[in-house]
């Protein structure tokens, strides 16, 4: 299904306005307040992409958070919190709290932190506003694309240090777009500036400065085909189950030129459910499911790892 900025962006403000107004005593000066912060923050998300200056900024002020892109990790004394474009509000009860969060986050480079005069979320909370002020925000609510960009390059030249694998842009997509997300674009990136992020990484990849690329995703395939691999995968293991008598424990099987390791279990011992995992190779392809034998009914679960094998079963 395609991306729709504003559906999407809709979407997640409405959330913000009923979560941090509705149980206000006076919920319509709220909603007005959660609007105003859509005009300074823009729109709210469901969570930030790891090149985002909210979190790399924060990334190795707090005793190990080097690599950690938690907002809880990163911003101790968060609760209620609600995620924007631009950064966060979290509304702690305990003013102290509050406080606390505003003075750590104001001591972060190029975060600024205050509290707001009146409430969100609850009457007696104590709402707190962090956010990147230098990150500019383009027509669409989106951030501007050559600065997000910078960002991006930055965060992933930072990463390619310590690198043992290189992640495709399938198994990083949520990372490097934030949700919500489509095929290249969120309320965070135009398809513009995603298209040039999976360019750039691929780009990377092929260098070899990450090392060997490591397949999971298979998001690239359509949900039809995904679920074909799948069934075809669980088929294969319940018909080599069935053909050797049932073993009870993990067993290997052909099935169009791999070696599969299958493992079948009767979930209650009386031919109802059957539990199905197969897996080839050091998880080169794996996937799981459900058989229903008198009912005819197979439950395929979403298969992950290489796309040129994952399609042998297609």
């Amino acid at each position: 299904m395609q991306f729709r900025i504003n559906t999407a962006a809709d979407k997640q403000n409405n959330h913000a306005l009923r979560y941090l107004a509705d149980k206000l005593s006076d919920p319509d000066a709220g909603r007005d307040q959660v609007r105003a912060l859509i005009d300074e923050l823009g729109s709210a998300v469901e969570y930030h992409p790891d090149w985002h200056p909210i979190i790399t900024r924060a990334q190795g002020v707090q005793p190990g958070t080097e690599q950690n892109t938690s907002l809880q990790t990163l911003y101790p004394g968060l609760d209620h919190t609600i995620e924007f474009v631009r950064g966060f509000v979290t509304c702690p009860y305990d003013p102290a709290r509050a406080d606390n969060v505003v003075a750590e986050a104001n001591e972060i480079s190029g975060i600024y932190a205050r509290r707001l005069d009146e409430p969100l979320y609850a009457d007696d909370a104590c709402p707190v506003v962090v956010q990147a002020p230098d990150m500019n925000l383009a027509v669409d609510g989106t951030i501007d694309g050559p600065q997000a960009l910078r960002f991006f390059v930055k965060d992933i030249a930072r990463l390619a240090q310590h690198a043992e694998v290189a992640e495709t842009w399938w198994n990083m997509r949520g990372a490097l777009l934030g949700a919500p997300r489509g095929a290249r674009s969120s309320l965070f990136v135009d398809q513009h500036a995603g298209g040039h992020m999976r360019k750039i990484l691929e780009a990377m990849n092929d260098s070899g400065m990450f090392g060997p690329i490591k397949e999971s995703s298979l998001e690239m395939l359509s949900e039809a085909k995904r679920e074909k691999i799948s069934q075809t995968l669980i088929e294969g293991a319940v018909a080599a189950w069935t053909k050797e008598g049932k073993p009870k424990d993990k067993f290997t099987f052909r099935l169009r030129g791999e070696n599969c390791e299958g493992n079948v279990r009767d979930t209650w011992d009386d031919d109802d459910e059957y539990n199905i995992s197969v897996k080839i190779g050091d998880y080169d392809l794996h996937t799981s499911g459900f058989h229903y034998p008198g009912k005819g009914i197979w439950q395929p679960g979403e298969p992950k790892g290489k796309r040129a094998l994952a399609e042998k079963f297609a």
